[in-house]
């Protein structure tokens, strides 16, 4: 990146990060059962919602609880359950008609980040009814209080039920875009680990190192203050202690919670201090693929951190250190390096794979441009690279044996 375009960037995120004390950031109410938050939303005569899920949760059964609350609870509500991994716009669209048609009052998110992003999307399209998501998309397009969201994540990693940010895929270009607005922060959360019992170990592992990856990107960067450095620090602590757990014993009720919690403040951590070219790529390729968000993140992870070198040595040092892999001891070097070790050596354990299947050569420069166009000014990465400096994941992570 020549140096004019970098000074650029970095204006943009100087510019956001002194902006940060006076930004209108705020968390969700959370609550512990769905009852609660039930017996909340008739209390403030919200009398009818429509319940944003897939497929799968829907069929499982896993709703049924939630179901049975709104109904003691008076609330009437209709199902949208075809939210695909990567949630589409015709996605958001299909259920903006349905809560249309509904004469619904707010909006339940029970699942992933993929149904908490497409509610978050769908309360857009509810107050500008005349722009489209493509016109929305970036930072700061959002300004309208969407309908009351409430979110209930049955998954712990994309920490969706308190941050900024919603993402959504073009099912035209393949283009995976982010938008970014403090009012997609949702107004109710559900902390219940219960409800993640049910998450395979392999979605357990995939999104348990997405939120490691927000802790870590927004830790490493430009933009930190000292209450993110503090809760990217607890995030790295908590998934290390506990993820491995989660996988091993889905059932095990204080691992979830942990789980639960470290995505959480993960979310808040990124939602300050922005993330990086891991979630740009990772981002593309579930535009590109469908490839799951979490496992894009755990794959590129180690890629992109040694990619960066000695200007995130002593930062990794001390998220080695949170993570109890590293002491004081060791010199920035070795202590990055061993965090770098610890990410594969965990995923190894986790059945997460070292390269991805199905990323095709011809592909990469438009992927890579996308990335670029994401990341580049907004995110304040430790080093600024251009789409033609970021074809080097795509190439390092694909597996063409």
């Amino acid at each position: 990146m020549n140096f004019l375009n970098k000074l650029f960037c970095r204006l943009v995120q100087f510019s956001f990060r002194i902006a940060i004390p006076i930004l209108p950031y705020r968390e969700p109410k959370l609550f512990s059962t769905t009852e609660e938050l039930a017996c909340k939303l008739s209390k403030d005569k919200i009398n009818s919602v429509l319940l944003v899920t897939d497929d799968f949760l829907k069929s499982s059964g896993a709703t049924k609880t939630l179901e049975e609350n709104l109904h003691t609870a008076g609330i009437s509500y209709a199902v949208f359950d075809k939210v695909r991994p990567n949630p589409i716009v015709q996605n958001v669209e299909d259920a903006l008609k349905l809560y249309q048609s509904e004469n619904c009052q707010g909006l339940i998110a029970f699942g992933g980040g993929s149904a908490i992003d497409c509610a978050k999307a769908v309360g857009a399209r509810i107050v500008y009814p005349k722009k489209t998501l493509n016109q929305m998309a970036g930072p700061l397009k959002v300004w309208r209080k969407l309908p009351p969201l409430a979110a209930i994540p049955t998954t712990a990693g994309t920490g969706s039920e308190v941050t900024v940010t919603a993402v959504i895929t073009d099912q035209d270009t393949h283009y995976k875009y982010t938008m970014n607005n403090f009012t997609f922060i949702p107004t109710y959360a559900v902390h219940d680990p219960s409800v993640t019992y049910t998450l395979p170990p392999h979605l357990t592992a995939t999104t348990g190192m997405d939120a490691l990856t927000h802790a870590v990107e927004a830790y490493i960067g430009q933009s930190t203050t000292k209450e993110t450095r503090a809760l990217a620090k607890k995030t790295v602590k908590l998934v290390f202690e506990n993820i491995e757990n989660a996988y091993n014993n889905g059932h095990d009720h204080n691992a979830r919670a942990n789980m639960l919690r470290a995505s959480y403040i993960a979310g808040i951590s990124f939602s300050k201090s922005y993330v990086g070219y891991i979630h740009s790529v990772a981002h593309s390729l579930g535009g590109q693929y469908n490839i799951p968000h979490g496992l894009a993140n755990s794959v590129l992870m180690p890629y992109v951190l040694e990619s960066y070198g000695q200007c995130v040595y002593k930062k990794l040092h001390e998220l080695a250190i949170a993570a109890g892999i590293a002491t004081e001891d060791n010199t920035p070097m070795s202590g990055a390096l061993k965090f770098i070790s610890a990410i594969r050596e965990l995923n190894e354990r986790m059945g997460i794979p070292a390269k991805l299947s199905g990323i095709k050569k011809e592909d990469i420069p438009s992927m890579a441009k996308h990335a670029a166009h994401e990341a580049n000014p907004l995110y304040p990465v430790p080093k600024l690279m251009n789409a033609k400096e970021l074809e080097q994941f795509y190439y390092t992570v694909a597996d063409w044996s």
